[in-house]
């Protein structure tokens, strides 16, 4: 441990929030924040409850190429305005793969990272993540993870049982792309809580893991028990951080860290097993392995057979931008000088975003009622 330490401690690559970081950052959260706004209520509504009463599958298509291009603004601060190294190792996965992802958790931004990785496999859009039910309750932002279709839970699994295989099913449709993506861990990691983790394997006769937590495997379960049949692979991906393991407003200023390490182990799913002891066993593995990768990180700073994945192009990002921005400024005009009926409109949307947010609408197709009926007077 001394030599993580020595790593997450030096500094060496800290940057000082000088003032230019702190304004330049207050101006990324501005059009962060606005085109948020913008989008979702502009969008939200027609994409994700109008769109829906007629396809799922066209509604998802549409979210997913909207709502992509907005996070694709992320993996843009982070390689080109902050100049964060995104250093990738492992295995080379391909694009165009359904897959469920599982990830350790060390910090409460691991999950933007992976925007990373699917933004260059051209699923950024198709991203979903099982996070927690608090987070729904954000402004703005928990109208985004409902539209995107994230997947709430209380971390009680008496609750989320019926919850997950609920949500879970609607992702068996072979034709729509999905990246789903779960921390195994249930919570963030840190000291206080791998002592307590720690403790109660050493009580249970568990291995004694020291850079990530015990996973929980009923929910990674859940996941393969539903999908299996519609995906092709697992990918267990770990997270390190070369310097300093940062937070959010960290990302914004483009504080730390210098160097993200993401490594890829690919698993076809036909060669992980269907019981529930031994995908618990699996699971339990793939974390021991983690924890060894994480342990022999600390020491070299590196993981072991880095590969080359495509950078992020500039002058695309940059294109990206300033449509998202121009589209961004009209919408703010029309709202604020147009005519009566945009701010009907807006309202409306606020409405019907926070309503379908609260009460986890996810509207079903008309056609898909009226063949309910059908069937049902047939059986009469």
């Amino acid at each position: 441990m001394e030599a993580s330490k020595t790593l997450s401690t030096t500094g060496l690559k800290h940057r000082p929030l000088t003032p230019f970081r702190i304004l330049r950052g207050l101006i990324c959260l501005v059009i962060f924040l606005s085109t948020a706004f913008m989008f979702m209520v502009y969008f939200g509504p027609v994409s994700f409850l109008l769109l829906r009463l007629f396809s799922i599958h066209y509604s998802r298509k549409v979210v997913s190429f909207i709502f992509g291009h907005w996070l694709a603004l992320w993996p843009f601060l982070f390689e080109n305005i902050n100049e964060t190294k995104v250093v990738f190792s492992g295995e080379t996965v391909p694009p165009g793969e359904r897959v469920l992802l599982i990830a350790n958790h060390r910090t409460e931004v691991d999950w933007m990272y992976l925007w990373n990785l699917a933004f260059r496999k051209g699923s950024l859009g198709y991203i979903k993540y099982v996070l927690k039910s608090s987070l729904m309750k954000l402004p703005i932002l928990g109208w985004g993870f409902h539209v995107l279709e994230f997947i709430s839970v209380k971390r009680k699994w008496e609750i989320d049982e019926s919850t997950m295989h609920q949500r879970l099913s609607t992702f068996t449709d072979i034709r729509d792309p999905l990246w789903l993506a779960v921390f195994p861990e249930g919570t963030d990691f840190t000291q206080q809580k791998c002592e307590k983790s720690q403790k109660f394997s050493a009580e249970n006769r568990l291995p004694i893991l020291k850079n990530v937590l015990l996973p929980k495997t009923k929910g990674f379960h859940a996941c393969l028990e539903t999908l299996a049949n519609s995906l092709d692979a697992v990918y267990d991906v770990t997270i390190a951080y070369k310097y300093q393991c940062p937070h959010f407003l960290d990302n914004v200023f483009g504080v730390d860290p210098a160097e993200v390490h993401i490594h890829i182990r690919r698993i076809p799913v036909a060669e992980i097993p269907s019981s529930e002891s031994e995908v618990a066993d699996w699971l339990m593995d793939a974390f021991v392995l983690k924890d060894q990768l994480l342990q022999d990180f600390n020491s070299r700073g590196y993981f072991p057979s880095q590969i080359t994945e495509k950078e992020i192009s500039t002058s695309k990002s940059l294109v990206n931008l300033t449509v998202i921005v121009a589209l961004t400024v009209v919408f703010t005009y029309l709202t604020l000088f147009s005519s009566f009926w945009f701010k009907i409109y807006i309202v409306l949307s606020c409405v019907s975003l926070a309503s379908a947010t609260y009460f986890s609408i996810r509207p079903t197709p008309i056609l898909d009622y009226v063949k309910a009926a059908v069937f049902q007077r047939k059986d009469k």
